[in-house]
């Protein structure tokens, strides 16, 4: 836009610079959006967490407020509900590690071979077939899980194991077992596949076959990420709730015996939150010091985890 100035005997034309600092704010005002809205969504998970985190450990002030730490870590008897309470988290405990292991002995092995196969032996058709079924076993509901542990696995294995309870760990294990499969071949199988195609080559030049450089080359260079998955597998298997609470029992039992039945950290809850009892009474705190048991276990896992990825971790 122009200005004209008409002084005497004089016309001057004046054009205005347009402001490079207004320039710059609005050439950048789209990227500090886009910050904003990504800081927003990393702000909001932190603040989730650290909610839960005070939520628990506010609850948790109260029931031990009333029970020893001493008496709830070393007590072998869970019965807050009965009239005769005793608040020893042992068998909880445990019956979350017992499902866990038996699960974890089914989708440790089976999910690493699957991820082997996929990455360095299927035919580029079959892995595109495959690894989409697979994937679709993490969609299908932990409830169906638990009646399929419940209504199949437990009577086929009754049929071999004669006195097996209805409700039994062992089911509950092979089933979540099952359904962890998809998350360790998948996450294995993405770290095998970056590793890069060089070093496979390398190995092939050294005369090592297919399978050799597969065991010996490609997945040690891919621990980091094996490590990832496995970590990803024992969370998910130490927090699942419905399949235990389907098909493991909701009767506390201090065993290792993945033959009887036992409540887990997860079931006892979904018992507890199902009930009537009041806000604020020591039952209903009960579950949030088991919460923040399970938050913990589940911290070190991933503690454990990270600390292995850093041992193990190539750079390439």
């Amino acid at each position: 836009m122009l200005f004209s100035a008409e002084f005497p005997g004089i016309n001057v034309s004046v054009s205005p610079q347009p402001s490079r600092f207004a320039y710059q704010a609005r050439r950048h005002l789209p990227e500090r959006i886009i910050q904003g809205i990504l800081f927003l969504a990393a702000f909001s998970a932190v603040a989730v967490t650290v909610a839960i985190v005070v939520i628990l450990v506010y609850e948790s002030l109260g029931f031990f407020a009333h029970v020893s730490i001493f008496e709830f870590l070393t007590d072998t008897e869970w019965t807050p509900l009965f009239s005769i309470k005793h608040f020893g988290v042992l068998p909880l405990v445990t019956g979350t590690l017992v499902v866990a292991a038996v699960a974890l002995s089914i989708a440790i092995p089976l999910g690493t071979i699957i991820a082997i196969y996929l990455s360095e032996f299927a035919p580029y058709k079959v892995r595109e077939t495959v690894k989409p079924f697979l994937e679709l076993l993490e969609g299908v509901p932990t409830v169906v899980y638990g009646y399929f542990a419940l209504l199949f696995v437990t009577p086929m294995l009754q049929t071999f194991i004669p006195g097996l309870p209805g409700f039994n760990m062992l089911g509950a294990g092979i089933v979540m077992g099952i359904m962890i499969i998809p998350y360790v071949s998948s996450v294995s199988e993405d770290a095998m596949r970056a590793v890069p195609m060089h070093i496979r080559e390398g190995s092939y030049a050294m005369g090592a076959t297919r399978f050799q450089t597969a065991t010996r080359v490609v997945t040690p260079a891919a621990t980091s990420g094996i490590v990832a998955a496995y970590i990803l597998g024992i969370s998910r298997a130490i927090g699942e709730t419905m399949v235990v609470a389907v098909a493991a029992g909701t009767q506390p039992n201090l065993t290792l015996n993945p033959m009887e039945g036992a409540a887990t950290i997860t079931a006892y809850i979904v018992q507890v939150s199902l009930g009537d009892l009041p806000h604020g009474s020591l039952e209903y705190q009960s579950i949030f010091a088991v919460g923040l048991v399970l938050l913990l276990m589940t911290l070190l896992f991933n503690v454990l985890g990270h600390l292995l990825r850093k041992r193990f971790r190539e750079v390439y």
